[in-house]
């Protein structure tokens, strides 16, 4: 239940310079006051994101946001403002101060931050309640049963072999979600770029990269890019090759680039969904135990119970609330945001999963992903609210990724009941290693991409008359992929990704799916599981760290900091080192890199 934290007695201050022992009680009384706050806003974000067309709860969240945006202004110019950061001694002091003297949005005027609001629900409307005439009735009655996104135009992308029907639901979702909202986000880019300048950053981009504490983060990124990408080209060759047997004719032999929309995906950011179409070894053994749960009655609620016992097993605490009956773990009969998210209430008692989960493994293994959040949370509730965040946003999608590769072992699935006929040979190595590579891999240049295109929005750097080209470019050039109709500048093609109109950062993803594989290798090596200096050991992709307290004990370490100490230092903690690389995916991806080389060369 939410309740009003009791406020602190007001610090007197008899001059304008706090020294250290009054901000710290300022801090103090901020710390209790604004978790009342944060729980208020999160409770309405809660109730609109559970039921999208409830009017209330929108302008109940609507009146909140402003409370809370009037709250942090308020002690931000009483006590903020001019408070200079080099003055104070304590790092923990520091880093409070400089947090709060970033208001985010808050910092516009109060008819301007309104205005932003509006802006974001006109979006984010225009994203859930898209839906398009199926493709066997294209000119449906106003009135017809439609196709939402989820589930059944993901359905198609996942599943049909028409390439026809693809390309109408390709194109049709685009036009009835992105293209519907390109004048707001012209708006919505001027307010965000407004508020970055009054918080100091030259444009919202800077913003957003300061949160990564790397003074070339840039430059960063393209580095761990570049040492992925030849795993990720090989890949790409391998299932371009495929697609041609697949689709003939209706692709263009000649193009080195794959059409968009035939790789099993609305955003062919996950190819899995062609695994079982491609796959290297059509008869090896089959780790797919959708049909297993479905057989054993599984419910969403038995998947959740899973995960909580896996983190259990590590000596974690458990996590029964997040799924309890205060959560959303099925599609209810209401509207409802289906895209599967982990809360935090701010209380340290209230941390909810909110997902319309289906029984089938990509589920299976989301849930373990959306619990990592959930841990994250709970491993990091008694520190001051200002550091109950990851030690960056990647590591935060981190953790669950991390615990999804062990979950997803041929070993741990056999472990648990769900996989009975698994030979573990050569050949089931290899379809083990890509499907996984389908998903992970195949990502990363997607991942990239998305916060490149909004970074140089931000900046400047490309004219709104550019926008959707420059989308294409940044897709063509790094995911290899080309648009399957013609595009122009009517078009708004990013907007039909979720985390565009949502004003949601997208860069932690791709980081995640680099940090996830040196976060395993560490566990691994401390389980007993993994050991890289010896060649007749088990490889890293074999690898279950399930029941490893030591395991645990190494996330409970990294993981209880939250955003307390530099990331570095929480890196340390987990893997022993301090530079993120993607050495550490190359040496699990290492056997299937040399089979897409050697059949790519045939």
């Amino acid at each position: 239940l939410c309740h009003r934290a009791a406020s602190l007695p007001q610090v007197v201050v008899t001059n304008d310079v706090l020294n250290e022992e009054q901000m710290k009680q300022i801090l103090q009384q901020y710390d209790t006051e604004v978790r009342s706050y944060c729980n208020r806003q999160v409770q309405a974000n809660w109730n609109v994101a559970t039921n999208t067309e409830n009017t209330t709860f929108q302008e109940e969240q609507n009146k909140i946001s402003l409370e809370y945006a009037k709250f942090r202004t308020d002690f931000y110019e009483q006590y903020f403002k001019d408070a200079q950061v080099q003055n104070y001694e304590d790092p923990k002091v520091r880093k409070q101060l400089t947090l709060l003297k970033d208001l985010g949005t808050a910092a516009l005027p109060t008819s301007d931050l309104e205005e932003y609001n509006k802006v974001m629900r006109r979006m984010d409307a225009a994203y859930q309640l898209a839906e398009v005439c199926p493709y066997t009735d294209q000119n449906c009655a106003p009135d017809a049963e439609k196709w939402t996104l989820d589930p059944e135009m993901e359905h198609v992308m996942a599943s049909s072999n028409d390439y026809d029907e693809l390309t109408y639901t390709w194109r049709r979702w685009r036009e009835e979600s992105g293209k519907k909202m390109r004048q707001d986000y012209k708006l919505y880019v001027d307010y965000v770029n407004q508020a970055a300048k009054l918080n100091g950053y030259a444009d919202y981009g800077e913003m957003w990269r300061a949160r990564y504490d790397d003074s070339d983060l840039r430059g960063t990124l393209e580095r761990l890019w570049k040492e992925v990408e030849p795993l990720y080209n090989e890949l790409h060759t391998y299932v371009r090759f495929k697609l041609l047997d697949m689709y003939g004719d209706k692709m263009d032999r000649n193009n080195e680039k794959i059409p968009a929309h035939i790789l099993g995906n609305m955003w062919a950011q996950s190819w899995v969904n062609l695994y079982d179409r491609i796959k290297p070894f059509p008869d090896a053994s089959l780790v797919d135990v959708t049909a297993k749960m479905q057989e054993l009655g599984f419910n969403a609620t038995k998947m959740f119970e899973m995960s909580d016992e896996f983190y259990q097993s590590l000596g974690l605490p458990s996590s029964a609330m997040s799924y309890g009956p205060k959560a959303v773990i099925e599609k209810q009969p209401q509207k409802m945001v289906c895209h599967a998210s982990a809360w935090d209430f701010c209380d340290g008692e209230d941390f909810r999963v909110k997902m319309c989960t289906n029984i089938n493994m990509e589920d299976f293994i989301t849930v373990h992903h959306e619990m990592g959040h959930i841990m994250y949370f709970i491993l990091y509730k008694d520190q001051p609210q200002l550091f109950k965040t990851g030690a960056t946003p990647a590591f935060h999608e981190a953790v669950g990724d991390t615990i999804a590769l062990s979950v997803a072992t041929p070993k741990h699935l056999k472990l648990v009941g769900l996989l009975d006929e698994y030979a573990d040979s050569e050949a089931d190595n290899i379809n083990a290693l890509f499907e996984m590579a389908l998903e992970r891999v195949a990502f990363l240049p997607f991942g990239y991409l998305i916060d490149q295109w909004r970074w140089d929005v931000f900046s400047g750097a490309v004219n709104e008359s550019e926008w959707n080209s420059h989308w294409w470019n940044l897709r063509e050039k790094y995911q290899k992929v080309y648009a399957p109709v013609s595009r122009s500048e009517s078009d708004f093609d990013p907007g039909a990704k979720y985390h565009i109109p949502a004003n949601s950062q997208y860069i932690a993803y791709f980081l995640a799916h680099i940090l996830e594989f040196q976060f395993y290798r560490s566990l691994c090596i401390e389980a007993g599981e993994y050991n890289p200096s010896s060649s007749s050991a088990n490889p890293l992709h074999k690898c279950d760290f399930y029941n490893s307290k030591a395991a645990g004990n190494k996330l409970k370490e990294g993981l209880s900091l939250g955003y307390s100490e530099d990331w570095r230092f929480a890196l340390e903690k987990l893997t022993g080192g301090q530079d993120i690389s993607g050495h550490a995916l190359l040496e699990y991806f290492a056997p299937l890199y040399e089979f897409l080389k050697e059949e790519n060369a045939k």
